[in-house]
């Protein structure tokens, strides 16, 4: 079976393909036989109700700077594809929300990877606030009372912008930091939004493990290791990538939010995980596919591949 997949994702000649999960997500379907199409989402409109891209035929290759061959863009009604890939990277702001609005309109007789619904609903640092349970304790807010308070009861933190990625603006705050006040004037002046604030984990110098579910399954981890004196895993921010299996808490994480991912038809999650405390469900568009494959686990752009082509022949 022959399927047309369009991605919507950044400009593909800028992407970084040694950790990119979208151009290993493409690489397996060319690898497939299925018809790829490249869009920005810039190029996406809606008119009369009917949603459309301006979008060109892609090839890709696994060779770094030049990776990728771009056709003729023609004019695409995205209903008449088999599968959309929602890849952007964030900031996940009104411009992003906006297309999962026009998304969902063509979702599910085009397949959307992930449902765009769901995405939209799901922001990844609110969306894991559904299973406190399995979190370190966890405060949103901008209210610096409120803030004060639970740096009273836990002592250390970290406060981050609640729609932030890629580690950017993640601070440590100890218990009697004298920078805080300064602190909370920049998030205020900066960020509209209310922030994150958990209790601090002092095991993130062990490591930050991305697990990949897909469609509700523990498919595959890494463990990200900070570098020196830096509490940010990302691996954009000089984060380790190390070989790991999953403990026995961890398992029950993922057999805990699983059914609710794969009913939610988000078939591509990456959790964050730090001694046991699940922290993040990332949706958007999770990243580790390329590192897990490289440091000897399954090639999960495969299962992935399995997963769609099995949920487009049933459609």
């Amino acid at each position: 079976m022959t399927l047309t997949v369009a991605v919507q994702m950044d400009p593909i000649q800028h992407i970084k393909i040694a950790g990119d999960s979208a151009f290993a997500m493409l690489l397996e379907a060319q690898r497939r036989g299925h018809r790829l199409l490249h869009y920005t989402p810039d190029r996406l409109t809606m008119r009369d109700g009917a949603v459309t891209a301006m979008a060109e035929p892609v090839t890709v290759r696994d060779v770094e700077g030049d990776h990728y061959t771009l056709g003729e863009q023609e004019r695409i009604d995205l209903s008449t594809v088999d599968v959309v890939l929602l890849r952007q990277d964030p900031p996940f702001d009104m411009a992003y929300i906006t297309t999962t609005h026009m998304l969902e309109r063509i979702h599910p007789k085009t397949l959307v990877v992930n449902d765009p619904a769901h995405v939209r609903n799901a922001p990844e640092k609110l969306f894991v606030t559904h299973f406190p349970q399995l979190m370190p304790p966890t405060l949103i807010s901008r209210d610096k009372g409120e803030i004060e308070a639970f740096r009273r009861e836990h002592g250390d933190v970290v406060m981050k912008p609640l729609y932030g990625h890629g580690g950017a603006s993640v601070f440590k705050i100890n218990r009697e930091d004298p920078n805080f006040g300064s602190l909370y004037d920049l998030f205020a002046a900066t960020f509209r939004e209310p922030w994150v604030i958990q209790r601090f984990l002092p095991k993130i110098t062990e490591g930050d493990k991305r697990i990949i579910l897909i469609d509700g399954e523990a498919a595959g981890a890494i463990n990200r290791v900070p570098a020196p004196n830096d509490i940010r895993s990302n691996m954009v921010r000089g984060g380790a990538a190390k070989p790991t299996d999953l403990t026995p808490r961890e398992r029950e994480i993922c057999e805990t939010i699983g059914p609710d991912l794969k009913r939610m038809g988000l078939l591509l999650v990456g959790i964050d995980v730090i001694d046991g405390n699940l922290t993040e469900i990332n949706v958007t568009a999770p990243t580790g596919l390329r590192a897990i494959k490289r440091l000897g686990g399954p090639d999960l752009a495969v299962t992935l591949w399995d997963v769609i082509e099995g949920k487009v022949k049933r459609t």
